[in-house]
């Protein structure tokens, strides 16, 4: 990602031509298209490079944020390691007890030895909507050792939750989201348009050993670049997923093509009969006065199916409902296989394996588990926070490249119009149709795009006319 990968200066002295230059004979499709790329490169880099640094930085934070929440909690997520554990039942009369507010959502029990069961509670007053109230059990004794407002299926914790919240939205709400949803649509669209130009540059590279002014500040702003682009490009795709309307589009393609995330149905088996009132699980663990098996064995059908620790616990949604456990480890190798126990038999209705899901699901499910820095626990995190890093120097060269050329100046000169004039037919109208396609599917990249180029046509024509009319010869 870069905000210009070129030395030298394409200005045209020539202003009467500004806008309507035509291609030397015999010159390469890449001579001719490589001022629309530096053009759009540069650009596109002055434009977007704050909306990208904000999500760097923010990026940054959240990737240390797993650590710091290890450390700042330490008292509600760890415990002395005891001889053996409660039943999970026990465990939830314990949390019931200290907090009978709301409604039992679901439970986690201790994932580890010395880590906290956590009781998840929502409908609590004064807790988010979107949020539980995440009760803090000691497996081996009960002791309730805290409750903290939990988001999301990963469980962020409040420190985590209010850096995520920041890197989404800038805590704006879905206003807020549009911001990275537009540093990720543009993100591989600069990097790209760097990486090309750079492989691109015919002349000989210099080290940057002896080199100075812009120069130096090129060749750092390149090497890191090329380094980085991998990784820009996977953080702009992954990023895409659950943007508001380039992720819409991505679902609707899923979908179209049958590569949605299976979900495990949670419908109670026929044979159950009986009424399931209430999904409280009381003081006894089950759903309360149905006389159901509880939770101890629904959690022991799920681990006859399998599904080994980290797994989360949900209580049936209605009477003819059932409960779902799921392996929730996002870590390498991840467990997400999810069963249905009928609350009144004890049996298993439905399982959804991870390995059986579609490939296209596997693909959403590891991308995004690694732009998050879950996936290979803190390798992938002090990955993530090198390539935020590099970003935020990526821009910060690339603007004092801009400053440099204009030889110090308080703004750099902008890379000259009439590229579109040197750029033949077929990469012109091809790209047409590109961006046709991306204004669609990837409306905040698509959009700015042509807007652009309409703007960059209007204007260069516009500078074209009036340089003719101030040449013009005196009759």
């Amino acid at each position: 990602m870069s905000l210009t990968s070129e030395t030298s200066d394409t200005s045209d002295s020539r202003p009467a031509e500004e806008g309507r230059h035509t291609p030397p004979a015999g010159r390469t499709a890449w001579a001719s298209l490589r001022p629309l790329v530096l053009r759009l490169h540069f650009y596109a880099g002055v434009f977007v490079a704050p909306f990208l640094f904000v999500a760097a930085v923010t990026g940054l934070l959240y990737a240390g944020s797993f650590q710091a929440e290890k450390l700042v909690y330490a008292h509600e997520l760890n415990v002395p390691v005891g001889r053996s554990e409660l039943p999970i039942a026990e465990q939830v009369d314990a949390a019931r007890k200290a907090h009978p507010e709301g409604d039992v959502s679901a439970v986690r029990p201790s994932p580890e030895a010395g880590a906290t069961t956590r009781v998840m509670l929502s409908g609590v007053a004064g807790v988010d909507a979107e949020h539980t109230l995440a009760v803090f059990v000691n497996p081996y004794n009960g002791e309730v050792r805290g409750a903290l407002e939990q988001y999301g299926s990963t469980g962020a914790l409040p420190l985590r939750t209010w850096i995520d919240e920041l890197h989404r939205d800038l805590h704006l709400g879905q206003v807020g989201r549009l911001y990275s949803e537009f540093a990720a649509s543009w993100m591989w669209v600069i990097a790209g348009g760097g990486l090309v130009l750079w492989f691109g540059r015919r002349r000989s590279r210099r080290s940057i050993r002896g080199a100075t002014g812009r120069r130096r500040t090129l060749s750092l702003h390149g090497s890191v670049g090329v380094w980085a682009a991998l990784g820009l490009f996977f953080l702009s795709a992954t990023g895409l997923t659950w943007s508001t309307y380039a992720g819409a589009s991505i679902t609707d393609l899923r979908a179209a093509l049958g590569q949605t995330t299976p979900t495990v149905s949670a419908s109670a088996a026929p044979a159950s009969g009986g009424e399931h009132a209430g999904h409280d699980m009381g003081g006894s663990g089950a759903p309360a006065g149905d006389g159901g098996v509880g939770l101890n064995a629904v959690l022991e059908a799920a681990r006859a199916e399998g599904l080994s620790n980290p797994v989360e616990i949900v209580p049936p949604a209605d009477t003819s409902s059932a409960y779902v456990v799921q392996q929730i480890q996002r870590s390498w190798p991840e467990k997400q296989d999810a069963v249905a126990v009928d609350p009144a038999s004890g049996q298993v209705t439905d399982v959804v394996r991870f390995a059986d899901h579609p490939v296209l699901a596997k693909l959403s499910r590891w991308g995004i588990d690694l732009h998050t820095g879950n996936l290979f626990g803190l390798g992938n995190q002090i990955a993530l926070a090198a390539l935020a890093l590099a970003v935020v120097l990526l821009i910060v060269w690339g603007y004092r490249m801009w400053w440099q050329r204009g030889r110090g100046s308080a703004f750099g000169r902008p890379v000259p119009r009439g590229a579109w004039q040197q750029v033949p037919p077929y990469v012109v109208v091809p790209a047409m149709v590109v961006i046709a396609v991306l204004g669609y599917f990837v409306p905040l990249l698509g959009l700015p795009l042509a807007a652009f180029m309409l703007c960059d046509i209007v204007l260069g024509e516009i500078a074209y006319r009036r340089g003719r009319r101030t040449h013009a010869p005196v009759a």
